[in-house]
């Protein structure tokens, strides 16, 4: 069994910084991808930002150059720095990982965190 343990959210005021933590334990082979995925009240779950096991990363047009990805594969932990806080990025983050174990790959989720941006 695999788990996703977010960490890291809270209430921030614009323009302030947070840093989520996301980290995976249980019967892990392998871990491809990871990323961070983020829902607002009313509104469908976005990509905020990916990251592959060779350290590529991919990121949503509304946080670049604000929202930073990185993993340490040996903590088996995935990061997303967040400078530059706006109220719009107010929402529940996920995590998730494509995971290789007990002879399977599958995308495993995170039970989300909640980032409020407000003064």
């Amino acid at each position: 069994q695999v788990q996703l343990v977010e960490s890291g959210g809270g209430l921030v005021q614009p323009g302030g910084s947070l840093r989520l933590s996301c980290a995976a334990s249980g019967s892990i082979f392998s871990i491809y991808g990871m990323g961070w995925y983020r829902q607002a009240p009313g509104k469908q779950r976005e990509l905020v930002a990916t990251i592959t096991s060779g350290g590529s990363t991919n990121y949503a047009d509304s946080v670049k150059g604000r929202f930073t990805i990185s993993r340490d594969n040996a903590k088996n932990t995935v990061y997303l720095q967040m400078n530059s806080l706006k109220p719009e990025d107010t929402a529940v983050y996920y995590c998730n990982a494509d995971i290789y174990g007990l002879g399977n790959l599958l995308t495993h989720w995170g039970q989300g965190t909640q980032v409020t941006v407000s003064s």
